[in-house]
């Protein structure tokens, strides 16, 4: 029996919405970091304010930064980084990749810990990579809990990582590699790198504050030693939590429009303007907002995901519905995420009656009849929203601790409430 309680996934009807949607996760806690590390203020405009977000600002506070809310916005005033604290991850991935880098800047021990589920999440190229650049990193499974003790000094240069797990590894690294004395060439020696805009993302971050960041080829990259600066910021909508608002308009055959769709952006969240029609919806642009309009049938896809695996969850809910096969590739590192998503995709979606198997890196899904049931949610917010997706057309979805969305978007319910009720 869950020790959580379980939420009604509410049926839908047709609607007619506009959903304004929080900033984004990806870009908040690289801008928040990036704030910490600036030769003067930063006032971030409408960061996100989530679980996430707020261990960032808690780690960081630790360390020495100050944080100051103005209305919606945040003023981050940096300070001397200082050591001998305790942070707290969570089962936050970036806090786990990008704190630990900028340990490296503290002279003094800082200790690492998080969730249950956070132990469980792959981190020993982290611990490797501080390790190289002459880190004292004690940990007895090469993941959470461990303490980083250094100099504060770092010599920087050149460095191998395997981020195949994740491209987190390499973004927590050219976060922090202005503030060493020769910047970082980093490789990635693996064969696989999930997630590459990502990496585009912390890379743009860089250079939009005054540091020359470069990708070198597909696996290499260049950050040079230089300032920081602070400035204004503006942190774009979280396109990837768009996902399970305009999946409810594929499936319930109604109407929602997301205002200030960034016409250029690095968030991979922006592909379900590509991928959104495979499956049938029509996507339209009306001056700054995107407008998807369910039009009665989903289609099964064909899709590899590996530009973005964070959108499997929603695209996998929409499959499970649709009326044809879909093979979703590309993915096998999300079952190093908050949870092992391709396991509990392929669990939640047979539990109701689908038919869901894994593949080596994906998933394979055959239509079948949906029947009500529990959808267990293994403290996964991208599992959460999921399940509300497919309780849309199913009737008696019970979703498992739905709080979860706390971890990127705290009103998840009341944006869906309003949503469904919108005519």
């Amino acid at each position: 029996m869950s020790e959580f309680p379980f939420w009604q996934a509410p049926l839908g009807k047709p609607f007619n919405a506009l959903v304004s949607l929080p900033g984004s996760k990806s870009l908040t806690n690289r801008e928040l970091l990036l704030s910490a590390l600036a030769d003067s203020e930063t006032l971030l405009i409408a960061p996100l304010r989530s679980r996430d977000s707020q261990l960032m600002i808690d780690a960081l506070t630790l360390l020495g930064t100050n944080f100051a809310w103005q209305g919606d916005d945040l003023r981050v005033t940096p300070g001397p980084l200082h050591g001998n604290v305790s942070i707290d991850c969570g089962l936050a991935g970036t806090v786990m990749r990008f704190v630990p880098p900028l340990a490296l800047l503290v002279n003094g021990k800082v200790n690492f810990d998080g969730d249950e589920g956070a132990r469980r999440r792959p981190m020993h190229t982290t611990i490797d990579s501080l390790r190289a650049l002459g880190a004292e990193v004690a940990s007895d499974t090469n993941g959470l809990p461990f303490t980083v003790s250094s100099s504060g000094q770092v010599q920087g240069g050149e460095l191998e990582i395997d981020a195949t797990s994740s491209s987190q590894f390499v973004s927590g690294l050219l976060l922090v590699a202005a503030k060493f004395a020769n910047g970082l060439t980093l490789r990635h020696t693996g064969e696989d790198l999930p997630s590459l805009p990502h990496i585009e993302m912390t890379l743009e971050t860089l250079r939009q504050r005054g540091v020359d960041a470069k990708a070198l080829d597909e696996r290499t990259w260049r950050v040079e030693p230089g300032a920081i600066s602070g400035g204004t910021v503006v942190i774009e909508p979280d396109l990837s939590n768009a996902g399970p608002f305009l999946a409810a308009a594929m499936v319930t055959g109604g109407q929602i429009r997301i205002p200030l769709w960034p016409a250029k952006t690095t968030q991979v969240g922006a592909e379900f303007e590509r991928i959104l029609p495979l499956m049938g919806a029509k996507v339209s642009r009306s001056g700054s907002d995107l407008v998807v309009q369910g039009t009665g049938v989903l289609k099964g896809i064909d899709v590899d995901l590996s530009i973005g695996g964070e959108l499997a969850p929603v695209i996998a809910g929409l499959a499970a519905l649709a009326g044809g096969a879909s093979r979703i590739t590309g993915i096998a590192h999300l079952r190093g995420h908050e949870t092992d998503r391709l396991k509990a995709l392929t669990n939640e979606i047979n539990g109701i009656g689908g038919k869901c198997k894994e593949l080596p890196d994906g998933l394979e899904i055959q239509p079948a009849k949906l029947h009500a049931g529990k959808w267990h949610t293994y403290e996964d917010h991208r599992m959460a929203t999921t399940g509300a997706v497919i309780g849309l057309a199913v009737p008696g979805i019970e979703v498992e601790n739905i709080a979860t969305t706390s971890k990127t978007m705290p009103e998840f319910v009341k944006l869906w409430t309003q949503m469904l009720e919108s005519r």
